[in-house]
């Protein structure tokens, strides 16, 4: 994490206050569909967390967040966005980090997630964290016919 830079990570129930904050950070974040991390809660599965913070001095607002599916003893990653300004510095871990923590807390065997290939800065903080690749998907993304490298961490 930068010096200067206060992130705290929450997980977000329905009705959160800066959901259009999350929803911008998305569209950033993303091509192609709208993706809407604030919708995902309609989905009882869903666990979705956000990062909150700035430089000292400055208002709190939203940075980045993560969603996930948990299904029995699974937690399926599908997104983590942040803010382009707050990107490479510590966001993401403290998301991911946030994630972990719940799958132990919850009895959580196996954590999936898939990432473009050509995102090496992503992959490697997943690497960080105990991630390892396990598989391709060839083709996945639709925006770019990119592949998509399948990795997961198995835990206790």
């Amino acid at each position: 994490m930068s010096e200067g830079l206060r992130i705290e990570v929450s997980r977000v129930e329905r009705g959160v206050e800066d959901a259009e904050a999350l929803d911008a950070i998305a569209r950033a974040a993303f091509a192609g569909p709208s993706f809407s991390p604030v919708d995902e809660l309609e989905r009882p599965w869903a666990r979705v967390w956000a990062a909150r913070g700035g430089e000292v001095g400055e208002a709190p607002r939203a940075l980045g967040f993560l969603v996930a599916w948990h299904v029995v003893d699974e937690l399926h990653v599908l997104n983590v966005a942040t803010s382009p300004e707050m990107r490479r510095r510590g966001v993401g871990a403290v998301l991911v980090e946030a994630a972990l923590a719940f799958a132990a807390e919850s009895g959580v065997r196996l954590v999936l997630l898939e990432v473009r290939r050509s995102n090496v800065p992503a992959i490697r903080l997943y690497e960080k964290f105990g991630f390892s690749v396990s598989g391709v998907r060839e083709r996945y993304y639709a925006d770019n016919d990119e592949d998509a490298l399948e990795m997961q961490r198995v835990l206790g």
